[in-house]
């Protein structure tokens, strides 16, 4: 989705310059993924890591704001943003043409452009793991994000696959209404979120760590460890949740543990991450890689100057896929087209747009 936080912090530089960015958005506002998100969840950093370029969040700056705080924020933003943002834009394709590209919304008038950024963001596609069984068990299957809240889970057996931060807070979530276990293939990391007094994000900030670049050099990002105060950790030591191995398969609506016992289930619950959400660059040929992930050096497209990536986890830093670290890729986004556009091109002399999943102009 392009008009989410990838895609406005993106309009942002190039409003400074003087452009006037078009945002094609998919959805009916400009509020990324957020409102898909389920009730509880909050920033992993404070108010005061969490702000897009030109805008402080707003009251403490200490506090983590809550879901609906975060869902409008992007909004309030994106109405102060100079751009013309479209909603209700969905993107099919996007073809090169010249020494540019033609933007093909659903329904729409073809657009052309100078630069493309794509930033739809990390959590287009659910995934859903190959596990044996699972087509067929007979039990309630969803996706993290599917759920919302545990109250329809009452008094139910429930496990949730995963052993990120998704999986951990809705298990913990969930066993204050039903009995739940999170399953996974290793023991759950954690990462203290305060340390001497101060959130983690502060000291990440203070020693560069945040923003230093070794995304350009990992071929396969490492799955970050769970942010937790201490309860988490504490509840998943007292067995509240209980923590499972992995299981194999399914059967029914049975699962075989490791020990040999086997079970009913009432609900699995998948908290197994995205993928990218590519489909409309397929046609760019080398743009996309294995699984759909995008090819891209630094955010960069190695194939067709122009094509920027916004928002992909590790695009280039730790907080790449951040609240807090989307501005300062895109401040680089911006910066590498701006020399982009000033290159002649006689084929598109004197057309300036910048396209996000979303197209910029």
């Amino acid at each position: 989705m392009g008009g989410g936080q990838s895609g406005l912090a993106s309009a942002h530089a190039p409003v400074r310059t003087g452009l006037k960015p078009v945002v094609l958005e998919a959805s009916d506002r400009a509020a990324g993924s957020w409102p898909h998100h389920y009730d509880s969840p909050t920033p992993f950093s404070p108010a005061r890591f969490s702000a897009l370029p030109g805008m402080p969040f707003g009251g403490d700056l200490d506090r983590y704001p809550h879901r609906d705080e975060v869902v409008a924020y992007p909004t309030s933003y994106a109405a102060r943003l100079q751009a013309d943002i479209r909603t209700g834009q969905h993107v099919t394709a996007v073809g090169a043409d010249g020494c540019g590209f033609t933007v093909e919304p659903e329904g729409g008038r073809q657009l052309s452009a100078r630069a493309v950024v794509a930033a739809s963001g990390s959590f287009g596609r659910p995934h859903r793991p190959d596990l044996p069984g699972l087509e067929g068990f007979a039990g309630q299957v969803l996706h993290a994000a599917d759920y919302r809240d545990p109250a329809p889970f009452a008094g139910q057996r429930v496990v949730a696959v995963g052993a990120g931060n998704s999986a951990v807070q809705i298990a913990a979530e969930l066993a204050s209404e039903s009995r739940t276990s999170p399953a996974t293939r290793a023991p759950v990391k954690f990462a203290r979120q305060h340390l001497l007094g101060k959130d983690l994000h502060f000291w990440l900030t203070r020693t560069g760590l945040d923003t230093a670049p070794p995304g350009r050099l990992l071929k396969t990002p490492p799955a970050p460890p769970v942010l937790d105060d201490g309860r988490h950790r504490a509840a998943l030591t007292a067995d509240s949740p209980d923590h499972r191995p992995m299981f194999t398969r399914l059967i029914d609506d049975r699962v075989p543990w490791t020990d040999g016992t086997t079970e009913r289930l009432d609900a699995l619950i998948l908290a197994t991450g995205y993928r990218p959400h590519l489909p409309h660059l397929a046609g760019l040929d080398g743009t996309l890689g294995p699984a759909g992930h995008p090819r891209h050096r630094g955010g960069a497209s190695p194939t067709h100057p122009g094509l920027e990536f916004a928002g992909p986890e590790w695009r280039r830093s730790l907080s790449s896929n951040a609240l807090r670290g989307v501005g300062r890729d895109a401040g680089r986004v911006a910066r590498r087209l701006a020399a982009h556009l000033a290159r002649r091109c006689p084929l598109h002399l004197g057309s300036m747009c910048v396209n996000i999943d979303v197209c910029r102009m």
